[in-house]
C-alpha cells in the first residue's frame, strides 16, 4: 500500500510541475501556446502511466480513483489514501512551481490555477463535468478487461491532450480535483473561491463515465 501511495504522490507532483509549470514558465497560450500545455499535461500522464502505472495504476487524479472504486477496483481505504497522497503531490508540486518563479524572480500571481473565465461557474460546471466525463470514460474502458493494456498509458495521455485543447480557452481545464487544488492554495483569491467546481465537477463526471463505462461499455466484464 505504502508503494502505491509514493507512486501516486510522484505521479501527481509530476503532473502538476510539468503542466501549470510549461503554462506558466512557457508564456501560457500566447507563448507556448495550447497545444504546448495540452501536451506538456498529456506527455506528463503517459511517462507516468509507464513508469508508475504497474504499480498504482497511475490515477493521479481523485476523480479517476472515485470511479475505479465505484467500479470496485480499488477499496474505500485505497480511495482515500490515493486521494490524500495526490492532493499531497499536487501540493508539493505547486510549491516547487512557487520556489522556481521566486528563483527567477518571476512573478507568483500565475501558478496555472483555474477559473471560471467568461462562462461563470455553471459554465465551467458544465465544461468541467463534460470533459472529465470523456477523460475518465476512456481510462474506465482502455483499462477495462476489453482493453489493450499494452497501449493504455499512450491512449490516456493523448486524450488528455486532446481534453485541454478545448478546455484551456474556457477553464484552464482542470479534470482532476488534485491538479487544482495545488495552485489555488497558494494563488489564493478568487481561484481558491471558485476552487469548488474545480473539485465536484470533476467528481460528478467521473462517476457517470464510471456508471456508463460498466453498464453500457461492458468495462468490468
Amino acid at each position: 500500500m505504502s508503494k502505491k501511495l509514493f507512486a501516486e504522490f510522484i505521479g501527481t507532483f509530476v503532473l502538476v510541475l510539468f503542466g501549470t509549470g510549461t503554462a506558466v514558465l512557457g508564456g501560457g497560450i500566447e507563448g507556448i501556446g495550447t497545444l504546448g500545455i495540452a501536451m506538456a499535461f498529456g506527455l506528463s500522464i503517459v511517462a507516468m502511466a509507464y513508469s508508475i502505472g504497474t504499480i498504482s495504476g497511475c490515477h493521479v487524479n481523485p476523480a479517476v480513483s472515485v470511479a475505479m472504486f465505484l467500479n470496485k477496483r480499488i477499496s474505500g481505504s485505497e480511495l482515500v489514501g490515493y486521494v490524500v497522497a495526490q492532493v499531497a503531490g499536487a501540493i508539493v508540486g505547486s510549491v516547487t512551481l512557487l520556489s522556481f518563479l521566486n528563483l527567477s524572480d518571476m512573478s507568483t500571481k500565475n501558478l496555472g490555477q483555474n477559473g471560471f473565465g467568461n462562462i461563470g461557474a455553471g459554465g465551467a460546471f458544465l465544461v468541467e463535468a463534460i470533459l472529465t466525463f470523456v477523460f475518465v470514460l476512456v481510462i474506465i474502458v482502455v483499462t477495462g478487461k476489453k482493453g489493450n493494456p499494452a497501449f493504455a498509458g499512450l491512449v490516456i495521455g493523448l486524450t488528455l491532450v486532446l481534453i485541454h485543447l478545448l478546455g484551456i480557452p474556457l477553464t484552464g481545464t482542470s479534470v482532476n480535483p488534485a491538479r487544482s487544488i495545488g495552485p489555488a492554495l497558494f494563488a489564493g483569491g478568487e481561484a481558491l473561491s471558485q476552487l469548488w467546481v474545480f473539485i465536484v465537477a470533476p467528481i460528478v463526471g467521473g462517476l457517470v463515465a464510471a456508471i456508463v463505462g460498466k453498464f453500457a461499455m461492458d468495462s468490468e466484464k
